[in-house]
């Protein structure tokens, strides 16, 4: 009967995957309490139906843009403040212990992150947002990414590098990617749909549809 309700719950979730049969009813208990308890906290926080893990906090979460059923997990930081608005799709799931930083220096307005449906990334994941960051929809994503979506400018050698300012391009993936764990993403690149991202690659170029990329920096291994 748990099994049952709890697989009607991620159905009307807009999860398709079947439950282990295998999995024991008292995990599925403890799941869905935890769960119960995160939407109750995302809905204090955000006063929408977001499932929020213990010591997470939401800057300014009225600019954010939350779909069905998103999750951040615990001891995440999410910063709202952004010049545009932050959208998490529906089913988007943000790993533990990650941190979403829009605005990192009072002189540059921060872009944000958009995140398509059903996509998610693993614990300990930095996004640099401020220079921008879009990820498309059905994206998954391991744990230890990422994300810097400025440059530092140097090329002035009578100022500090400090003082040169930044300059951003802005981070783009595209639809249904697999990207491993520990892969960097560095200002101005942009993967192509269908492709899959090597763990511990350093992405910084533009890569097109159906690619298999890997390595430091990255570059294409074959096509799909």
């Amino acid at each position: 009967m748990i099994k049952n309700l709890f697989q009607k719950l991620l159905n009307k979730s807009g999860k398709s995957y079947v439950v282990d049969a295998r999995i024991p009813q008292k995990l599925i208990v403890a799941v869905l309490l935890k769960r119960s308890t995160m939407l109750i906290r995302g809905i204090l926080k955000t006063g929408k139906k977001v499932f929020i893990g213990s010591n997470t906090k939401i800057q300014n979460p009225q600019n954010i843009v939350f779909g069905k059923s998103v999750t951040i997990d615990e001891h995440c930081r999410i910063d709202g403040f952004s010049s545009e608005e932050i959208i998490l799709g529906d089913c988007v799931k943000i790993g533990a212990y990650s941190t979403l930083s829009s605005t990192s220096h009072m002189s540059k307005y921060g872009k944000g992150l958009k995140m398509g449906n059903n996509s998610a990334i693993g614990q300990f994941t930095e996004f640099g947002a401020a220079g921008g960051i879009e990820i498309g929809n059905d994206v998954i994503m391991g744990s230890y990414i990422s994300f810097h979506s400025e440059n530092h400018n140097y090329s002035d050698t009578s100022k500090l590098i400090r003082e040169q300012g930044v300059t951003s391009k802005g981070i783009k993936l595209g639809n249904n990617i697999w990207v491993g764990a520990k892969v960097t993403f560095l200002d101005g690149c942009v993967v192509g749909n269908n492709s899959v991202v090597a763990a511990g690659a350093v992405v910084n170029g533009i890569y097109p549809d159906n690619s298999i990329i890997g390595g430091v920096p990255a570059k294409v291994l074959k096509s799909i």
